[in-house]
């Protein structure tokens, strides 16, 4: 390797929002984090729960009109094709 053309790779504080600090190596003087794995939900298990139920909901009730409107759509057809038919 050449000299004198790579950054200085140290010893650093890495310091999270949550108030946790760890030594890792890097090339920066400090690393500050807003979030880490001692706060993040996938790692707790804390998961915030999200409203998927009613998200749920909410798309049954307009696919069950669409499908409903799609269906009286074509039982109207038919009524007419066997209205003419006759």
């Amino acid at each position: 390797m050449k000299e004198k053309i790579h950054p200085e790779y140290k010893e650093v504080l890495v310091h999270c929002a949550c108030g946790t600090t760890w030594k890792t190596k890097s090339t920066k003087s400090e690393l500050r984090l807003e979030i880490c794995s001692n706060c993040h939900p996938f790692f707790t298990g804390k998961s915030k729960l999200v409203d998927t139920a009613g998200r749920v909901e909410r798309f049954q009730k307009r696919y069950a009109k669409s499908v409903k409107g799609a269906e009286s759509a074509k039982s109207a057809e038919s009524a007419k094709s066997t209205a003419a038919s006759a």
